[in-house]
């Protein structure tokens, strides 16, 4: 029995503690900066998709997200934003553009388009939508 007990511990110990050293998406850092365009629920919407593209990046480690500017959300990146939909053969026609800059870990040991073990900083995320519509994951990366 007292074994049973031990081992059970143990067991709950190692849980503990490999919980402790994962960072979980909730305690990334959020900056919204001061925008006169978007509220908090239009970049919290945003940020979702970052969020959702970066959880498919394995062994990488998201610090933080920051709203970049609303100088940023200008007629010229929106024709860019459309432009990069017209590429991929869609047809929506966007009327608004948003940008993040994050800073994240890559994988220990690398791998696919990382190099391994480096901190990488103010890398962009483009989202796009249209009147009324949901972000659209445009484009990211440096």
């Amino acid at each position: 029995m007292r074994k049973m007990i031990a081992l059970l511990l143990t067991v709950i110990c190692v849980v503990m503690l490999a919980g402790c050293c994962a960072k979980s998406s909730s305690e990334v850092t959020i900056d919204y900066g001061n925008s006169s365009i978007y509220s908090k629920e239009d970049m919290d919407s945003a940020i979702q998709m970052i969020k959702k593209e970066f959880d498919t990046w394995d062994g990488c480690e998201l610090h933080s997200i920051t709203y970049g500017t609303d100088e940023e959300c200008n007629d010229e990146n929106i024709k860019w934003m459309n432009e990069l939909e017209k590429a991929n053969d869609a047809k929506e026609s966007f009327a608004q553009c948003i940008m993040f800059k994050s800073n994240f870990h890559s994988p220990k040991e690398g791998g696919g388009a990382w190099d391994a073990d480096e901190e990488y900083t103010d890398w962009q995320w483009w989202l796009a939508r249209s009147d009324g519509g949901q972000w659209k994951l445009m484009t990211w990366g440096y």
